[in-house]
């Protein structure tokens, strides 16, 4: 996907020549004030967002947005602050992401919009009945908590492919704000600590108890300072040999030793990690026109499903006829509401349907693009009426069939979300995961003596748990050796279509609600005119493709009754999206960040 040059060639020859009379730029680190936390993860903390000029970076633990922000300063480039605010979030948000996961990268360089896919693999024993025990699906709880639901790391292996094509300073520099907090240490956030109190099964794997938690079994308290000399190992041995430390070696054997104890072993193997290699992929995106304007909205292909759900809830709502206001005292409206919860159920319909590896299942008429064409939105849009559906079914994009049964609805979790903008105009999206909470709860050490580590993730059950239906018909999204499990991380630039200028980068953790966390993003910034932070506050709100979900406690009796009152089973849920934005603005950026985590924005 191109994108229109906004620099002169007269400014470009500049920044060459700049560039050719200047040593590289290198980073030196410094320790940030350890006596700065973040922000309460119990509740909501009100945030007005943030300003800046040239550059800025958001990520969802401030030690990790600070590292980000160094790396820019240092001359750095948005690509670089990315690799050095994820191995961060590897230590502070170990709940969330890791060098034990993947990730979904959009990398724009001025000009041209890449698509990194780190997703995880499955191995190369893999079975699609893995997850089947008499007949049946394994309870989800019981299949996280294996070494069957662990796939072939792809993070570190991407970040090292995409810093050869992005990257200007020297990977082993990116590492080392990681590598200093893990050995100096770093204090305990409230949600860490939150999140490790509460979590019953982590204790479970003896490498986790003794590093998160004291000698009663209780998490380590709020501010508490925790060093991690395993990971700062670990880290150090990538930053020296590349990725090649984390998928060979000692550190390699460490991960398939974990994943083959009990309960319930996998059979990762030292071939499976040194045979990973991440993709490279053509950005999928699709034209949207708000408020009388065209834009331009870049996502991840399949096997993500996010970009593709998004498009298709935006397209179908483009279609209908709102008939009231959609913003109401700060929430959206009832009637406008209903009708995205039934494009919501529509689009999620498609997505169990057609949406998996494309290296192992064909798109809709060969081409993902069917599934967002504006004739088949226009068709499918026509089924939205001024009461629920009952269970749509998929559509036939492109008038083709398909053999494939639809995927049952299935939990999903996890995940972080980074934005980078540097000042020479390049920009990430990244959103990176290792699934569920601490993911496997399985510790990688190589060194038992050595406290710390990094944990495996679950990706696996991202897969569906039933190879095929009643019928023996195969589902897309099924379990087969060297495939990348289907994902709702919804990384995403926005772009000024007629002049190709880059507007926002943004996206958000939050499993499958990933996918309507980010289209309330687009929807608050692009149509209802509000600021990256504004919208971000907005209540959250979205369709799995049964009942209305809302965000408890955010919205009022009024707008519940209507809801039912139009035949919806409404659910009221925590929803804690994690969003992060940086918004172009007239007088530079604009950033985000989620009041229901602990990100914040940071720049110049």
């Amino acid at each position: 996907m191109n994108i229109k040059r906004s620099l002169s060639l007269s400014a470009l020859a500049l920044l060459s020549a700049c560039t050719t009379q200047h040593p590289a730029p290198t980073l030196r680190y410094s320790l940030p004030d350890q006596a700065s936390q973040p922000e309460a993860a119990s509740g909501n903390t009100a945030k007005s967002g943030w300003a800046f000029q040239r550059q800025a970076v958001a990520a969802a633990n401030p030690l990790a947005t600070d590292a980000g922000h160094q790396v820019l300063r240092a001359g750095g480039s948005a690509l670089d602050a990315a690799i050095a605010v994820q191995m961060v979030l590897g230590l502070v948000e170990p709940q969330s992401s890791g060098i034990g996961g993947g990730a979904f990268l959009l990398h724009f360089d001025g000009q041209k919009v890449t698509a990194h896919d780190g997703r995880e693999t499955a191995p190369a024993g893999a079975r699609g009945d893995m997850f089947m025990e008499q007949g049946k699906p394994l309870p989800f709880a019981d299949a996280v908590q294996s070494g069957q639901s662990v796939g072939v790391p792809g993070l570190v292996r991407m970040l090292e492919a995409a810093h050869r094509q992005h990257g200007r300073l020297p990977w082993a520099q990116l590492l080392q704000p990681a590598i200093t907090l893990a050995e100096q240490g770093f204090r305990v956030s409230p949600r860490l600590q939150t999140l490790l109190q509460a979590d019953p099964h982590l204790k479970k794997d003896p490498l986790a108890l003794r590093f998160f938690y004291n000698a009663q079994g209780q998490a380590w308290p709020v501010g508490h300072l925790l060093r991690n000399p395993e990971y700062a190992h670990v880290l150090r041995r990538i930053a020296a040999e590349g990725s090649r430390a984390l998928h060979e070696g000692p550190v390699a054997q460490a991960m398939v030793t974990r994943t083959a104890q009990a309960p319930r072993p996998g059979n990762l193997s030292l071939q499976d990690l040194a045979n990973y290699q991440p993709r490279q992929r053509e950005a999928l995106c699709f034209d949207h026109t708000a408020l009388a304007k065209a834009y331009r909205i870049c996502g991840f292909p399949p096997p993500s499903s996010g970009q593709i759900a998004m498009g298709q809830i935006l397209g179908m709502l483009g279609h209908t006829q709102s008939p009231g206001l959609d913003l109401t005292g700060g929430q959206p409206s009832p009637e406008w509401l209903h009708r995205y919860a039934e494009a919501s159920r529509l689009a999620f319909a498609d997505r169990a349907q057609f949406v998996a590896d494309p290296d192992f299942v064909r798109a809709p008429a060969d081409d993902w693009r069917s599934l967002l064409a504006p004739t088949y939105l226009r068709e499918r849009s026509q089924l939205m009426g001024t009461q629920a559906m009952k269970a749509p079914k998929a559509g036939q994009p492109g008038g083709q069939t398909t053999s494939f049964a639809p995927m049952p609805a299935q939990t999903e979790y996890g995940t972080s979300h980074i934005s980078v903008v540097d000042a020479q105009g390049r920009a990430v999206a990244m959103t990176s995961t290792i699934e569920a909470a601490f993911g496997a709860r399985r510790m990688v050490t190589t060194d038992p003596s050595r406290p710390g580590g990094f944990l495996l993730n679950n990706q696996l059950t991202d897969f569906s748990l039933t190879p095929t239906d009643a019928q023996g018909r195969p589902i897309a999204n099924r379990v087969e050796p060297g495939k990348r499990p289907r994902s709702s991380m919804s990384p995403t630039l926005v772009f000024d279509k007629a002049t190709g200028q880059l507007l926002m980068s943004g996206g958000s953790p939050g499993g499958a609600l990933i996918i309507h966390y980010t289209a309330k993003l687009l929807t608050g910034t692009l149509h209802w005119g509000l600021n990256a932070q504004q919208a971000i506050d907005l209540p959250n709100f979205g369709s799995l493709g049964g009942p209305i979900l809302l965000e408890a406690q955010r919205f009022d009796k009024a707008t519940v009754e209507a809801l039912k009152a139009r035949g919806h089973e409404v659910v009221q849920i925590d929803m804690t999206s994690g969003l992060q934005a940086i918004e172009r603005t007239p007088q530079g950026w604009f950033g985000g960040a989620d009041p229901r985590r602990e990100g914040v924005v940071m720049g110049d």
